[in-house]
């Protein structure tokens, strides 16, 4: 019998990406501190706190992830009210930017344990807004609780004109990569199983 997968994540679009990928799992979130710290770099950002969130649920197998919007070093989480949101759109605006998401898969199948993890990251350009549009889009609540305050599976996709990389990483969870981890895990994927 396959082990139990456990999402340390109370992510609803993480556990829908999963899902495509036809793994039944366990949803426990993680109750861990997402601030930056001071001179952080965005890179160990996301993996730290991946890390962290992976350690602090228990499970056979436990997949952590953390997903950040980075502008010109910055990273840019979830926006604290309405106005934190167009603030974060207004910089957003006519530029390029990266999506970094730190994923981290735990395994406590031996006395040792295995820890994998990894950072991907993706580009994204968005198009120029303007104040009604930004207003319109703050307006249907849905940038208040992203990481940049934009949603490209939702709205806020209308704004995205390229990607490079990975789309399912700006979503919040790079499928490819996870997959990866979860194999090197000894984790039977569901192709993979008798």
């Amino acid at each position: 019998m396959a082990p139990r997968l456990v999402l340390a994540s109370q992510s609803p679009r993480r556990r829908e990406l999963l899902g495509q990928l036809g793994l039944e799992l366990e949803v426990r979130p993680a109750d861990t501190d997402e601030r930056v710290l001071p001179g952080e770099a965005p890179r160990d950002y996301v993996l730290r706190v991946a890390r962290e969130k992976a350690r602090a649920v228990p499970g056979d197998v436990v997949l952590a992830a953390d997903t950040a919007v980075v502008l010109g070093g910055e990273v840019l989480g979830k926006p604290r009210d309405a106005e934190d949101a167009r603030r974060m759109l207004r910089a957003l605006s006519g530029t390029r930017h990266e999506v970094l998401t730190g994923v981290c898969v735990r395994r406590n199948a031996s006395a040792l344990g295995v820890e994998l993890d990894a950072v991907v990251a993706t580009e994204v350009a968005f198009a120029r807004l303007g104040d009604a549009e930004i207003d319109w889009y703050v307006g249907t609540g849905e940038p208040l609780d992203k990481a940049g305050a934009y949603a490209i599976q939702g709205s806020g996709g209308a704004f995205v004109q390229e990607v490079r990389g990975s789309v399912s990483n700006v979503v919040g969870l790079p499928l490819a990569e996870t997959a990866a981890l979860l194999r090197r895990a000894g984790f039977p994927l569901p192709w993979e199983r008798p």
